[in-house]
This record gives C-alpha cells, sequence and structure tokens, in this order.
C-alpha cells in the first residue's frame, strides 16, 4: 500500500511541475523589445485599416489659419 501511495503522490508532483512549466510558459512575451511590440501593434492597426488618410481637412485648416494670421497682420500692422 505504502508503495502505490509514493507512486500516486511522484504522479501528482508530476503533474503539478508539469502545470507549473505550462502556466509558466503562457506568460512569456513574443517580443524581446518594447521597440519590436509597437511596430507589431502599429502593422496589426494598418492592417485593420484604423491609419486611414484624413481627406483634405488637414490641408483646408492650414489655409484657413494661413488666412487668419495674415488678416491679422495686415490689421494690426
Amino acid at each position: 500500500m505504502d508503495s502505490s501511495r509514493n507512486r500516486r503522490a511522484r504522479l501528482a508532483l508530476m503533474s503539478l511541475e508539469a502545470a507549473a512549466a505550462t502556466a509558466r510558459g503562457g506568460f512569456a512575451c513574443m517580443f524581446s523589445t518594447a521597440d519590436e511590440y509597437e511596430s507589431a501593434l502599429i502593422s496589426e492597426r494598418r492592417a485593420q485599416g484604423r491609419y486611414r488618410q484624413s481627406g483634405p481637412w488637414p490641408t483646408v485648416m492650414f489655409i484657413g489659419c494661413s488666412l487668419m494670421v495674415a488678416g491679422a497682420a495686415l490689421l494690426l500692422g
């Protein structure tokens, strides 16, 4: 009886060690640096279409701000 008890204890210990090794592997990171993670994240988001061109609005805003600055310079000058 004592040998079957030891065998069960040994099997339980081996099972726990295997579970611990599996759990530790789950926490491993695929990326060695933060730069690799950031580039992979940006690539994935580009593939999803999150970084689209914003259209004509930046150009329109720049022209509008330039006209306002020129108008203020003419009024104050």
